[in-house]
């Protein structure tokens, strides 16, 4: 037999109900002042429940934006709604701003009379801040991704540096620079005494304010900045520094130079930030952003998306540093080889000519070489190690010199192809290379061409039109390939020129190799018969990419007519 509940049991529950829980209640009459308030809406707020009876919200907590035109049109229309309101009460919060969600609903008597507006409250301020925090960290990520496929598309310093500046300037900056270390020390007048000398690689700005910060120096000038002073302290902390609506007095100090604080305050300049640019352990230089006019200072989360960014970016500068450095050794050395090739008989003119690769690749092992030999021959060479940079330039070295060991044993062509072969086999090269040559006979108007691996080599008549030889490839030199090299005879009329080339002429990624061949024996060439260096810049000009993406080498070889012959 079960105890029935006392009388007044449903009031007792139902006050247990609301003062045990952790929701925030509250009854408020028709004229949206509380009648009733629960324990947790007391505490919420940081005053007695009894504080509250006959006092409007905006009076218990006037820095909460409480949504109150959505509470009357409740009162109104009777439609329960749920709103989420913000702002601080008098109790004490570690949340820097307070949120709540409340649902609210009208409240009628028996009778059907409106009597008030009841409201179920409960703080959701953490659960904010951790979706506040994963949105902040998604936009991050794709800050990142965009830094990624936007930052270091080329392998120039000064346009990665650009390419950071035009990101920042849309995300996060009113104004972005970058200083850069100098590579080799700084140029021109040293800086006066106790200053920092940077030079200034890149900058962007808003439009309101592109014409305004010229006058702060621009891409490409040096800048000196006054010790003490942003960038130099950034440099030696190697930490990032905010200066956020500084004094006139600390603007002084953290300026380039203390002259600067009445321009920047013209410009409206009242925030900077300057992040340090280093990777692997080696300072690179600064960017420097700056806010001004109505644009909010610098926050963490403005300093952590720029120090994100900028670590990309070091990385990018530094790879193109390095690229540069390597280039510009390859570059020299390869230049230096082939500056001096060998020296033709004198019946025979000769005219060369080398374009390094474009600023995507290093410089590849693209050589040509000539050399007198016994009986009045000379031996005109073009090969293409493969691989680029200062290896590949180095083992061109070694295959010219070998060339002309084995070249001066007395050999055929094709013989001296499978001589180098078998040496290179024997010495287990690393990098296989293809070669041309061909043993041109000035006096009996011939040439004898074997083919390891290469292109084919053409004629240029007098009247400009180019044909193509049939020189059959054997396997490249040092691949170690088994196969035969086939010496072939051309004849050499008189004022026809004899033209090696590399692939890089004529070749092209989205074609076939025959399709390029083509375009060059098509072509026609006016003025054929003059100097050869004159004939050399046409084919480069009508046939070489605008951006050279693979080194060009190209040998042109005329036999000199008789005397009688050009009187």
């Amino acid at each position: 037999m079960r105890d029935d509940p006392p009388a007044d049991f449903g009031a007792w529950a139902w006050r247990a109900l609301l003062d045990g829980t952790t929701a925030g209640v509250a009854v408020l009459d028709t004229e949206l002042r509380f009648a009733y308030v629960n324990p947790a809406l007391a505490a919420m707020n940081g005053l007695d429940a009894e504080a509250h009876i006959g006092r409007t919200i905006g009076e218990i907590a006037p820095r909460v934006d409480a949504r109150v035109e959505t509470m009357r049109k409740v009162l109104e229309d009777g439609r329960t709604r749920e709103v989420v309101s913000s702002g601080q009460t008098r109790a004490h919060s570690k949340h820097p701003l307070r949120v709540w969600r409340g649902s609210y609903h009208r409240l009628e008597d028996a009778q059907g009379r409106v009597r008030g507006l009841g409201a179920v409250v409960f703080e959701v301020s953490a659960e904010r801040e951790v979706q506040a925090e994963l949105e902040r960290t998604r936009e991050r990520l794709q800050l990142l991704d965009a830094a990624a496929v936007r930052i270091g598309r080329t392998l120039e310093v000064d346009r990665t540096c650009q390419e950071l500046c035009d990101l920042l300037v849309e995300v996060i900056a009113d104004v972005a620079t970058v200083e850069v270390l100098a590579m080799n020390g700084a140029e021109g007048r040293p800086p006066p005494g106790g200053m920092l000398r940077l030079c200034r690689a890149a900058m962007a700005a808003v439009p309101r304010l592109g014409e305004s910060v010229r006058q702060f120096g621009v891409p490409g000038e040096h800048v000196d900045y006054q010790p003490g002073s942003a960038i130099p302290r950034c440099l030696e902390t190697g930490r990032p520094m905010a200066y956020n609506v500084p004094s006139d007095a600390d603007l002084r100090r953290s300026a380039p130079s203390a002259e600067r604080v009445d321009a920047y305050r013209a410009v409206g300049i009242h925030s900077g930030l300057v992040v340090p640019l280093a990777a692997r352990g080696e300072q690179l230089g600064t960017v420097t952003m700056i806010r001004a006019g109505s644009s909010p200072p610098f926050d963490d989360e403005d300093m952590a998306v720029a120090h994100a960014l900028a670590d990309r970016a070091a990385i990018s500068m530094d790879n193109a540093r390095r690229y540069s450095r390597e280039h510009g050794i390859a570059v020299e050395l390869q230049r230096a080889l082939l500056a001096a090739p060998g020296i033709p008989h004198p019946q025979i003119d000769v005219a060369t000519r080398y374009l390094p690769a474009g600023e995507t690749d290093l410089v590849g092992g693209d050589w040509f070489d000539t050399l007198a030999l016994p009986s009045g021959i000379t031996l005109l060479a073009m090969g293409d190690v493969m691989g680029h940079g200062v290896e590949a330039a180095v083992e061109m070295s070694h295959y010219r010199s070998m060339l002309r060991v084995v070249a001066g044993e007395g050999e055929p062509p094709d013989g001296i192809l499978r001589r180098m072969d078998a040496l290179l086999a024997a010495a287990g090269t690393e990098r296989p290379a293809t070669c041309l040559l061909g043993l041109a006979d000035p006096v009996h108007g011939g040439c004898w061409f074997a083919n390891a691996g290469h292109l084919p080599p053409a004629v240029v008549s007098p009247d400009g039109r180019v044909r193509l030889l049939d020189v059959p490839p054997g396997p490249p030199l040092g691949a170690e390939l088994s196969g035969r090299y086939e010496a072939v005879y051309v004849p050499w009329r008189a004022g026809d020129t004899l033209l090696l080339y590399t692939d890089g002429l004529v070749e092209r990624r989205t074609e076939d190799i025959d399709t390029s061949l083509a375009r060059l024996a098509g072509m026609e060439l006016p003025h054929a018969a003059g100097p050869l260096d004159a004939l050399l810049a046409r084919i480069v000009h009508r046939l070489a990419p605008s951006v050279v993406e693979d080194d060009v080498a190209l040998l042109a070889a005329r036999a000199r007519l008789p005397l009688a012959s050009r009187l």
